[in-house]
Order: structure tokens, then sequence, then C-alpha cells
């Protein structure tokens, strides 16, 4: 179906980003770590401790929660989902993988880190998991794993109990979830250890409608937009300039933004947005604007 743009707002800034390979992994001294190698730490990373927007306060509060690599549990696949290992960290959504930088968490769904190995370029970003743990089941929404360029985002959601994942953890095992802290708690509000974890990938429950954000620099010339507040995994992006008589594609980023170098020479086109699941929402007379966002009229 097609559907005008309701509304276009300015945004303020850019995406952030940041490294937070070394978020995961044991206490700061060295006599807790059995071996160095195995541990991702600060600095062996490119990337500033001081690009991680709230990283001190979150690598503290994860340090005691954190297992080494070697204790982590392997992934599992059963009827009722994937099984891995689970830990947590302070969260960071602004400074994460997936790049939500100006978007809030709906009510009830918590953040989540997603495993590096099973990213796959970012198309897991925004998508949502029901996780359990210790007889109680929450919803998360999944974001990027973490990269060196760009921090972990994910969500997590307790309500029908599932997550949105919102961040990458890249030396996470297949499996693995690195939850926000309050995700955490809602499973396991008396211990810190790393625990057993079930997740299965289901719809995030959004009703309202989904939204398109230009990235800083956005123009004629260079097409570069991400969506935000899908209820489902977003699968491609595509925009026609002759009212959808054809259609152009753009490539995926690893930090969640679909772009084409050269811009597609329009002031105005017209964006369909894909589901994985082969949904469609077609959005009308989308502006170029530079750090701008505009919202659709319904969602997956």
């Amino acid at each position: 179906m097609q559907i005008n743009a309701l509304q276009l707002l300015p945004l303020a800034g850019s995406v952030a980003s940041a490294a937070c390979v070394a978020r995961h992994h044991g206490t700061p001294a060295p006599a807790a770590v059995a071996a160095p190698a195995a541990v991702a730490a600060p600095a062996s990373s490119p990337a500033a401790p001081a690009a991680v927007a709230g990283g001190s306060q979150g690598q503290q509060q994860q340090q005691k929660a954190v297992a080494s690599p070697a204790a982590e549990t392997k992934q599992t696949s059963a009827a009722g989902g994937t099984t891995g290992t689970s830990t947590f960290y302070g969260g960071n959504l602004q400074g994460g993988t997936c790049s939500f930088s100006t978007y809030t968490l709906p009510s009830g769904i918590y953040g989540t880190a997603f495993s590096g190995s099973a990213w796959n370029n970012g198309a897991k970003c925004g998508s949502c998991l029901e996780v359990t743990a210790k007889g109680k089941t929450i919803k998360v929404m999944v974001s990027p794993p973490v990269s060196l360029a760009h921090p972990r985002l994910v969500f997590t959601r307790i309500a029908d109990t599932s997550h949105k994942v919102v961040d990458q953890c890249p030396e996470c095992e297949p499996g693995h979830l690195d939850l926000f802290e309050n995700a955490w708690k809602a499973l396991s509000p008396s211990s810190s250890d790393p625990m057993t974890t079930s997740w299965t990938e289901v719809p995030c429950g959004i009703a309202s409608p989904l939204v398109l954000h230009n990235k800083s620099g956005t123009s004629s010339h260079w097409f570069s937009m991400q969506v935000v507040n899908a209820n489902e995994a977003v699968a491609k992006l595509e925009v026609s300039t002759d009212g959808g008589k054809t259609w152009k594609g753009t490539t995926r980023q690893p930090y969640n933004f679909f772009e084409n170098s050269s811009g597609f020479g329009a002031e105005k086109q017209t964006v369909r947005v894909t589901s994985a699941s082969g949904k469609t929402v077609t959005v009308e007379n989308v502006g170029v604007a530079s750090d701008s966002q505009i919202k659709a009229g319904s969602n997956f």
C-alpha cells in the first residue's frame, strides 16, 4: 500500500560511534583473567575509551557479571529456540552499533546486544526476541553487534516477554546475548552470574508507525536513511523517483543505514521498506533534508 509521509521533523546530532569490545569480560585486575589473549582489553582496542557514551559506568557494572570466553556455553538450537549464555552491561542506546541515536525504546521493551557471528551486517537491528531464563520470559529488541567503529545496542522487552536487538557484541559466541542491565534484573534479580537463556525471534508488538530517519549530510546527491520503530526486522529499502513505476535499491551499512553514494537526484521521492517476512510499507513525498525524520502512516 502507499502512504503519504505524515510529518517531517528536524533532528539534531549525528550518529555516535564508539568501541565497546572490552565491555564484556572479567574484572580489570590481571590476576582475574585466565588468558590475556582471550580477553579484549581496552588497551588493544583502536577506539579510545572516551568515544563510548556512558561506557565507563556500563563497564563497571558489567565487570562482576561476565565470565571469560572459555566459560561460555555453546549455542544449541531446539524446537523452543536458540540456547546460549547471557551476560549484561550498562546499555547504550545512542552509542550502539544500530545507531538508534534518535530513538527511545517503547514502554516495556529492553535493550540487548547480539552475537557478532550472527550479526549479518546489521540485518538484526531492531528485531525482537522472546528471551526465557529461570522460569521467566521477557521481550527484547536486537541491535547489531559491537564493532570497532560502532558500539553495541540492543532492546529487551518485558510484557509478553520479548527483547529488541539494538547493538552488536562481536566477541560473543552464537546464541550469546549481552542484555541491558534492567533486562537482566527482570530475569535474574538476585544474581550477577552468567546464565543460560533461550530465545526466539518474534514481532515486537509495536503498533505506532515506523519512522524514516535521514542521516546528517543526506541530500539529492547522497542518500543515507535509517528505519526505526519497526515491528519486524527490516530486510531492504528501495527508492522511486517516478511515483513508484520503477525502484532502485540501496546498500545496508553495518551501522544500520541504507545508502546510495550518488543519491537519487530528486528533492522528493517515494520510499518502500520491506520487512524480513516480506511485508511492505510505502511512504510518498519523502524529502532529503539532512538530519530529519519522516513518520509513515503504518507499520509492518
